[in-house]
């Protein structure tokens, strides 16, 4: 019997942090979640980092992590972002799909850590094979288009019946985002089980930018100057000239 993506191995990641803006926040918490197979015992590998910055109030009451625990238990942020990237190289060279709920998000944000305290680029810690990544988001979207509704990670998982005990836990969050992605595939296989891991990459790039581009329609109808971006499943970083940044933080024109 042919084996469909979302049976076979599934690897998946979370982050907590100070804040929202990709370009400036830090990590707080993150967790790595490795499955085999659905119904396996998942192996959870979990990180806890001293940012180096305040943690905000609006922030610490989401995710319930503050100053004084990270400064008693996290480790230096450099440490910890290093290591988040070697976990994910390694579910890279395994062939393991890395399940990311709103991938431009957590995927930027330890792009622009990797970059802060590494000066490296995310893309370069990986490696030549990258990540195959998969997003509940771009996939629900995907599928059922114009149903109504908020479609948080929180959202998701009552619309689809996927336990998420703990929200705004790193590991609690990316475990149910891992089995989110496997109830999807199973349910929608004729859009979604033809597919290997590596096509459907490619198609949610695609997929994301069609429904940013929805999302952006809508702003400029309703008069929002809100600017969406299109890229998936991470944002190139940008100088303040527009062009892009290497890994070392230099101004190189855009491909």
């Amino acid at each position: 019997m042919q084996q469909h993506w979302y049976t076979g191995p599934l690897a998946s990641f979370d982050t907590e942090t100070t804040g929202v803006d990709v370009e400036t926040d830090r990590i707080v918490s993150a967790a790595l979640v490795v499955q085999l197979s659905p119904g396996a015992a998942p192996r959870t590998t979990s990180w806890l980092a001293d940012p180096g910055v305040p943690i905000p109030d609006g922030a610490r009451a989401i995710h319930g992590i503050g100053d004084e625990r990270v400064r008693a238990h996290g480790r230096p942020a450099q440490t910890v972002v290093a290591e988040i990237a070697r976990a994910l190289a390694e579910q890279s060279r395994a062939g393991h799909p890395v399940v990311v709920m709103n991938a431009p998000y957590d995927l930027t944000l330890l792009d622009r850590e990797l970059r802060r305290h590494r000066a490296t680029a995310l893309a370069d810690a990986l490696g030549p094979d990258g990540l195959l990544v998969l997003d509940p988001r771009v996939l629900d979207k995907h599928v059922d288009r114009y149903r109504k509704g908020r479609r948080t990670l929180t959202d998701l998982c009552a619309h689809y019946g996927v336990e998420l005990t703990g929200a705004h836990d790193a590991a609690a969050d990316a475990t149910a985002a891992l089995g989110l992605v496997r109830t999807i595939g199973a349910r929608y296989p004729a859009a979604l089980g033809g597919l290997s891991a590596a096509e459907l990459h490619l198609r949610q790039a695609v997929w994301h930018a069609a429904q940013a581009w929805g999302l952006q329609n809508w702003f400029d109808r309703s008069g929002t100057p809100e600017r969406v971006d299109f890229s998936w499943p991470l944002r190139p970083a940008r100088c303040g000239c527009g062009r892009r940044l290497s890994a070392e933080h230099s101004c190189e024109v855009a491909a």
